[in-house]
């Protein structure tokens, strides 16, 4: 295994994100990968954790990496966050990232979870993704 690749994929999500026309039209440039300090947009994306396991396929090196990116909103309901999050899985599902290093084998789309965020008036909806990669 190796997790070599990790940053440069982390980096390819978020600049396939920011030139998402659909996406960047619903949040601008609010696409971090930690939230925000101070006072947050009211909507906003984040990239967050991930668990990386080997998979190599004898020849070289790779890893499947299952990532979080969540949609974070003070909107009324679920329904605007539910736009951006298809927005976020129509940018990546399928995309042929270029890698930094290494190699992207496929991105694929795994699960999500909408919720309200115990005492808060915020509304939450975290998207798993698997990203095949070799390096």
């Amino acid at each position: 295994m190796s997790y070599g690749v990790a940053a440069a994929l982390q980096e390819a999500v978020y600049q396939q994100l920011l030139a998402d026309p659909v996406l960047t039209g619903l949040v601008g440039t609010d696409i971090f990968d930690a939230a925000p300090p101070g006072v947050v947009p009211t909507t906003y994306v984040v990239i967050g954790p991930e668990e990386a396991h080997e998979h190599g396929d004898g020849t070289r090196p790779g890893a499947v990496h299952e990532f979080t990116v969540s949609v974070v909103t003070s909107a009324a309901g679920f329904y605007s966050a539910k736009e951006v999050a298809a927005a976020v899985s129509d940018a990546l599902v399928g995309a042929n990232l270029a890698l930094a290093r290494g190699r992207l084998v496929y991105l694929n789309f795994l699960r999500a979870t909408a919720r309200r965020v115990q005492d808060a008036d915020i509304r939450r909806i975290d998207l798993r993704f698997a990203a095949r990669v070799e390096d």
